[in-house]
């Protein structure tokens, strides 16, 4: 669903979070379960998948290329992997929703089949840039098409020989290093990717864990051409991505205390665990454990004075998607906060720096957009209207911002909550937040 429907969300002023709560399963470890499940030999079992319209795209996207998916119901989903060479042209173009996950990481896995194929998405996804994954899978002897502008729709002909490269990406982009790494599981000879900064590695880990080699060496890794992929069974973790929002709420409202339940906490994932602790956020993690080679644990936050930080932009990789609800945390928090390194904002699901900006300033708080950053002055927030521009991530972080508002927080243009965290409204609540759909 795009955000054409208007959907507004009315969030009460003050209020507490508190008690356990499990928030959705991670969205990046939903989609990679799908893609090389579907790619593996023999029936690989999930749970724990978050069915989000993001990751119902992907799904959508496999069974349209003749693999059997069953679910997902109550998170467990069951995919009839094909194996490598075993995807069929699918009758039309795929349509990726909202998800720009799904169309690069699919960019590179499709770039080795041997059919032609369009992917599109919808007016928010249109508008986001492709070049960076088109123009090193072109290295690797891929037919890719954009728009004029680098934009969807791509046009991918197949019947490719693709070879492997060594690359350099110029900005730390997990998506980026994914889809290589799947076009080299089609190509001819080693390919290697060299990050500048750590980004996620949930497709290395989860290739191992279907049991393909992949090789490390610092912040370089690589895969060889020509290899199998083994059905195996998936535990999602809750996506840490969901639980920032509930962190972030905890550590800014008085008498707070919540529990979140097994939420990821890959070491490439916690810059928002991070950030907050220098800000003088009061977590803790326990029950500390491995599911399925992904470090999971319980994190308990307390309400807490926060201050303004310098982020430190070694961690900006490390919480790309935290930004909206850590820019609420520094609204909260006495003193300056100040991001640089993160120009990557303006690029996402919306421009997120700006849009954080304008809300924030809606709120009656000072906040400076800069070209990779926002200088953002903490101090008292006020009721107002904000505009989320059809981006799930900013209308979920203003929610939480009425914990600290001096009246009702109403979020326009709703509707794309659903693709990430369906079922954010009622958790909300139960933990304390008051927040409901008005329209």
């Amino acid at each position: 669903m795009s955000s054409n429907d208007n959907i507004v969300f009315r969030a009460e002023a003050g209020g507490a979070l508190r008690g356990r709560v499990r928030v959705p399963g991670d969205k990046s470890i939903s989609h990679r379960s799908i893609m090389l499940g579907a790619l593996a030999d023999g029936v690989t079992e999930v749970s724990g998948f978050l069915e989000g319209e993001d990751c119902l795209a992907t799904i959508g996207a496999f069974r349209a290329m003749g693999v059997c998916i069953d679910g997902p119901e109550h998170g467990r989903v069951t995919v009839h992997g094909v194996g490598l060479h075993g995807l069929r042209a699918p009758s039309g173009p795929l349509y990726m929703g909202n998800s720009g996950t799904s169309m690069r990481l699919l960019a590179g896995l499709l770039a080795g089949q041997a059919f032609d194929v369009v992917m599109t998405g919808d007016a928010s996804l249109t508008r986001r840039p492709m070049k960076r994954v088109a123009e090193p899978l072109r290295k690797m002897g891929a037919l890719i098409e954009t728009s004029p502008g680098g934009t969807p729709p791509l046009r991918i002909t197949g019947k490719q020989n693709l070879q492997g490269i060594v690359y350099s990406m110029p900005v730390a982009s997990a998506q980026v290093k994914s889809s290589l790494l799947l076009a080299g599981l089609y190509a001819e000879g080693q390919t290697w990717v060299t990050e500048p900064a750590p980004t996620r590695d949930h497709t290395e880990r989860m290739l191992t864990g279907f049991g393909y080699e992949v090789e490390r060496e610092g912040h370089t890794v690589g895969v060889e051409g020509g290899g199998h992929l083994r059905a195996a069974n998936i535990d999602v973790p809750a996506d840490i991505s969901s639980a920032a929002f509930f962190m972030v709420g905890a550590a800014i409202a008085p008498g707070s205390d919540l529990t979140l339940e097994h939420v990821g906490v890959n070491p490439t994932r916690i810059g928002v665990v991070n950030i907050l602790k220098a800000m003088g956020a009061d977590i803790t993690l326990s029950n500390e454990r491995l599911v399925g080679g992904e470090p999971v644990a319980d994190i308990r936050v307390r309400a807490s004075r926060l201050r303004g930080i310098r982020i430190p932009e070694d961690q900006v990789p490390l919480a790309i998607d935290e930004f909206p609800a850590l820019f609420i945390a520094a609204a909260c928090a006495e003193g300056e906060t100040v991001l640089t390194g993160a120009e990557e904002l303006r690029v996402k699901e919306s421009d997120r720096i700006q849009v954080m900006a304008d809300g924030l300033s809606a709120l009656g708080v000072e906040a400076k957009p800069t070209p990779d950053g926002m200088v953002i002055q903490g101090g008292a927030l006020k009721d107002g209207r904000i505009n989320s521009h059809g981006d799930h991530r900013i209308a979920m972080a203003f929610a939480m911002a009425a914990l600290r508002a001096g009246g009702p927080v109403v979020i326009d243009d709703c509707a794309n909550v659903r693709t990430s965290f369906p079922n954010f409204l009622g958790l909300a609540g139960a933990a304390g937040l008051q927040v409901e759909q008005v329209t």
